[in-house]
């Protein structure tokens, strides 16, 4: 790596100040304030860098013409002399403003795609260290490509972070032929590869990757390294120092020099409230009759007196009553039951696995196995189990049999492992709603590129059922009536359990429909290449092709475009948007709206039995809520999901440092 570039990036153009990773994190009150300081702060400067960001896209559109002159050997030539330059000046303008408008005419030559002035705009913001909001289909994956190579040929590492493996391949299957033509190679890590591979894969100067892969090859590295902060000041230094050094430590990552998250949002934030552990497979001295005796103690227990739950945390607490009930169960009882500690957190496991773990929503039952599903992705992790007997539990409870039990040896935050970077970067479609907590965490702000071509979505608002029969018989109505008119229509649910529900509607309706869930993901290229056909309807859980482009047919594009239909509010309104932003992509013609149900999770979580009793004594007669009230619930109801969010994004990072430091006073720390 160039020293030029190590100490360009010492300084942090669009977010100054010190690296996160060396200062606490805020408490929750002084948080708060900073963040909407900072926010009001990021709104004066957003219009001074956008300036900036045209005049860069400028210059490098003044080089186009020179360079489309040039033949093929003509513009290798060009390259190798902008290589040189980034190693011998870093990020300067003037090699950057070349390198990306070289990238832009490879582009261009080999996949036939060519950079709009905004993805320049985009690719600028993200090579110094920002967090670009791009709409959806504005070609994020285009977009990367420009810093992505100009880092590499700088000479450091790049990680190109992808939310799922589909991606991960498309992107880095597509932009092959112009890594190759900077004599940059390109490395691909997804699941169930083998070690030499994704060994090789890192060793690339860019590689491909799934977020959950790459910080648990992170875990693998660091449990392999001989002690904490030794091993990893040693494998800092044997990349730093390259090949001449004899002693560098086996593993698979180069160190953390350069990321770019796609789908940064949901990576960095959704993702973020829960810790990433590595744990081994023990011995179980338990067996099946333990669980089975755990977990109808757990079942006989009376949840107003002996336990309280907090579904958004995920998490269980006994009462004291709770834990006199179970101390009383286990009198006499030998092994684990006879240590106070031990048989509490049992028994609030198998009270997680009653009534915090839903079948087809958080797992499902495939093979005869539990499958974990990824909640933000709506994709099956089946590499993953729950650890502390909690996946026993739940195999207990679904009538299987019994996998070996996994106890914790390696665990990190997101926020503690993406802050190692020495530079990152991230894009998505929506990420303005938590821009505050963008740059409190990660050092991050928050830049918005306008879109390619003015946006002609049309938002047909949202409609609040009193119950989810009606909200259901209204999504059928209007996917028929779309489909009548020769549209397309995206029907979005929050699970796998609500898009059965959905499909077997449509199907009593008698319309025929695709569906893009946990249990059909291997298929999911091809169902949302044919979204976008005449009279189509998919109905998509959180997945919903996110990365992918709907591209409409002739036919579709006459008659109004995609019409999206969001069937359950999420926690968050940003991801909202994001399944909104579905329709109306490059200019096409679009609608959304929202048809929602009081029965929704969200609105029983957060809202009070007798105000949603109330609240049901004042629909219509059609059963929908009015508007005065349904807009205010709405706004409600969402903001506090993200208030309780971010209190466990805290509460995790504040538990991921307490680990951290009990290992470093032990002497196994970093």
């Amino acid at each position: 790596m160039s020293r030029a570039l190590l100490a360009a990036w010492q300084v942090h153009e669009f977010a100054p100040g010190p690296h996160p990773e060396r200062r606490d994190l805020q408490d929750g009150r002084v948080d708060r304030f900073l963040g909407a300081l900072l926010g009001r702060c990021a709104q004066a400067a957003s219009g001074v860098r956008r300036q900036r960001l045209r005049r860069f896209a400028e210059r490098v559109e003044a080089l186009a013409d020179e360079l489309a002159r040039l033949d093929s050997p003509g513009l290798r030539r060009r390259a190798v002399d902008v290589r040189a330059a980034l190693v011998r000046e870093g990020p300067a303008n003037a090699p950057v403003a070349e390198c990306f408008a070289l990238v832009r005419e490879v582009c261009s030559r080999e996949l036939g795609l060519r950079h709009y002035p905004v993805q320049l705009m985009g690719g600028y913001a993200l090579l110094r260290g920002a967090l670009a909001e791009m709409q959806t289909g504005e070609g994020k994956t285009l977009t990367a490509v420009l810093p992505a190579v100009t880092v590499a040929l700088a000479g450091a590492p790049v990680h190109v972070i992808t939310v799922n493996a589909y991606l991960a391949g498309r992107d880095a299957e597509l932009l092959a032929p112009v890594y190759g033509f900077f004599g940059l190679r390109v490395g691909l890590i997804v699941p169930e590869q083998e070690s030499a591979q994704r060994a090789a894969a890192y060793a690339c100067e860019v590689a491909y990757c799934v977020n959950k892969d790459l910080v648990f090859d992170y875990l693998r590295d660091r449990i392999a390294q001989p002690r904490g902060s030794a091993g990893t000041q040693a494998l800092l230094a044997g990349w730093l120092d390259g090949p001449r050094r004899r002693d560098r430590p086996t593993a698979r990552l180069r160190g953390l020099y350069y990321a770019i998250v796609d789908e940064a949002d949901s990576v960095l934030i959704d993702e973020a409230r829960t810790p990433l552990i590595i744990a081994s497979d023990v011995e179980d001295p338990h067996g099946r009759a333990f669980y089975e005796q755990a977990l109808a103690l757990a079942a006989s227990l009376d949840r107003r007196l002996h336990y309280r739950l907090r579904p958004q945390e995920r998490s269980v607490e006994l009462s004291d009553a709770g834990r006199a009930a179970v101390a009383e169960f286990a009198a006499g009882l030998p092994g684990l039951w006879s240590i106070a500690r031990a048989r509490e957190e049992l028994v609030e496991q198998g009270l997680s696995a009653l009534h915090l773990y839903q079948l087809d929503r958080h797992y499902l039952v495939a093979d005869d196995k539990v499958q974990i599903v990824d909640e933000y992705t709506g994709r099956v992790m089946a590499d993953r189990s729950w650890e502390r007997g909690l996946h026993q539990m739940i195999e207990v409870k679904e009538g299987l049999d019994l996998s070996r039990r996994r106890d914790t040896i390696s665990r990190i935050t997101y926020q503690r492992f993406f802050r190692r970077y020495l530079r990152l970067a991230g894009m998505t479609g929506t990420a303005i709603e938590v821009a505050p907590e963008m740059r409190a965490v990660y050092a991050l702000d928050v830049v918005r590129i306008p879109p390619n071509r003015p946006v002609s979505r049309r938002d047909l608002g949202q409609r609040l059922f009193v119950d989810s029969d009606r909200r259901w018989a209204a999504v059928v109505e209007r996917a028929a009536a779309m489909r009548a008119c020769g549209r397309a229509v995206l029907i979005g649910t929050r699970s796998v359990a609500a898009s059965e529900v959905a499909s077997q509607r449509l199907t009593a309706a008698g319309l025929p429909h695709a569906v893009l869930n946990a249990r059909q993901d291997a298929h999911e290229a091809e169902v949302v290449a044919a979204a976008g056909q005449s009279g189509r309807i998919t109905v998509a859980t959180n997945m919903a092709g996110r990365g992918t482009d709907i591209l409409l047919s002739p036919e579709v594009r006459q008659a109004g475009g995609l019409h999206v239909v969001l069937t359950e509010f999420h926690d968050a309104a940003r991801i909202d948007r994001q399944l909104f932003g579905r329709a109306g992509r490059q200019g096409d013609p679009g609608s959304c709206e929202a048809i929602v149900s009081l029965d929704d999770e969200l609105f029983r979580a957060h809202v009070p039995p007798r105000l949603l009793a109330w609240l049901r004594t004042r629909t219509g007669s059609d059963g929908v809520l009015p508007a005065r009230l349904a807009r205010p619930l709405r706004h409600h109801v969402q903001a506090a999901a993200e208030r309780q969010h971010s209190r466990v994004r805290r509460q995790t990072l504040e538990m991921d440092k307490r680990v951290q430091q009990s290992l470093a006073f032990a002497g196994k720390g970093e």
